[in-house]
Parts: structure tokens; C-alpha cells; sequence
């Protein structure tokens, strides 16, 4: 059976892609959860235009995040957190956190996936954290203090 998907789905393939797949797989569990619909004509059609639309809005959001980036360097972000005596923190700072604090304190929208982070920040201490979007690269330090 042919769809189109509406989600990323693991192993199979990204948002709006068309693929072949079982009847099975796509009756009892594709469709129903809402992660893809049946690739008819007019849901093709539909599909088209709204990849096309969505690129269009991508590559604008990445002009902006390229912006973003440039406004990024050299600057410092202050980050506290509950830590122990040795200067570990309770909970690791992610990617997510991260974001929230630039967009706090420097007033840029970043989006977490940008961020080159290969593990949460667990430590008290200066850390220097990388973001790459569109061939542009930032380095932000990011300052973890005990709170």
C-alpha cells in the first residue's frame, strides 16, 4: 500500500515522503495513530503544496537562525543550578534549558537542534558549548553557577 507520511517515523522515512508498505502495517498502525494517510491522488496533490510551502518557511526560519548565530558569538550565558558540594549539579542542563536562557538573556530564538551538545552539562564551571546552522558556526560559553 502506498502513503504519505505525516510524521518522522523511525526506519521508514520523514514527514511527507511517500512510501510502500505492507497493508497490515499501514491499516493497523500507520494511519490510525495519525502518522500517515493513504497516498490518493488529491492527497498527493495536497501533500505537494504543503511541502512546498513548508520549505519555503524552513529556509526562512534558517535565514534567521544564521542571523541568530552570528549574534551569538562571543557571548556569555549564566546558568544556575542546584550542585553538591564537589560542584556537580543534580539535574544535567540539556539542550533544551539551554535555549531557554539564551532567548532570556540575549533575546535570540535558537533552536535546540542547533546546538552541538553531546551530553547534558553536570558540572559547576565555564563551559563552551558550539551552535551550527546552514554552514555557520557560533561558540557560546555557557556559565554554570551553584545556586
Amino acid at each position: 500500500m502506498k502513503i504519505i507520511l505525516l510524521k518522522d517515523v523511525a526506519k521508514l522515512g520523514r514527514k511527507y515522503d511517500t512510501k510502500t508498505v505492507s497493508d497490515g502495517h499501514a491499516i493497523n498502525l500507520l494511519i490510525p495513530q495519525g502518522m500517515a494517510i493513504a497516498a490518493t491522488r488529491d492527497a498527493v496533490k495536497r501533500i505537494e503544496s504543503l511541502k512546498a510551502s513548508t520549505e519555503g518557511e524552513r529556509k526562512v526560519q534558517e535565514e534567521l537562525m544564521v542571523k541568530n548565530i552570528e549574534g551569538l558569538k562571543d557571548v556569555t550565558i549564566t546558568i544556575t543550578g542546584k550542585a553538591n558540594d564537589k560542584g556537580h549539579l543534580f539535574a544535567g542542563l540539556h539542550k533544551e534549558i539551554i535555549t531557554e536562557e539564551i532567548q532570556k538573556q540575549t533575546r535570540l530564538q535558537v533552536d535546540p537542534s542547533f546546538i552541538q551538545l553531546e551530553h547534558p552539562l553536570k558540572t559547576v564551571g565555564e563551559h563552551v558549548i558550539e551552535v551550527k546552522s546552514g554552514g555557520k558556526s557560533a561558540k557560546l560559553k555557557v556559565v554554570v553557577e551553584k545556586a
